[in-house]
């Protein structure tokens, strides 16, 4: 199974890589790290995670406050959003499906 990213999320995670690398060496590295493992549990088990709005789903990233917002296509994953969770947890409802 293939995986790809809203352009929103992408931008999402790049920024929160950003973030953390500026308050830690590394830390971005270290969270992105848990993204991609994060990415390659959905990808195993997709259906194993609990739905928010119809058929997305939220699975949420060790270590780190943030989940990601997911839905499977056919043999996709399309990940909406790498969401802080102390965000306005609606947020990503706005974007393009």
């Amino acid at each position: 199974m293939i995986y790809s990213f809203h352009p929103d999320a992408e931008a999402e995670l790049n920024a929160s890589v950003d973030y953390y690398e500026e308050c830690k060496t590394d830390l971005g590295l270290e969270f992105a790290h848990e993204v991609y493992k994060t990415i390659q549990r959905i990808i195993e088990f997709p259906n194993a995670w609990p739905k928010l709005d119809g058929d997305i789903r939220r699975c949420l990233i060790n270590r780190f406050p943030f989940s990601v917002i997911y839905y499977q296509k056919d043999d996709k994953i399309i990940i909406l959003a790498v969401m802080q969770l102390q965000r306005k947890p609606n947020y990503w409802k706005l974007r393009k499906i």
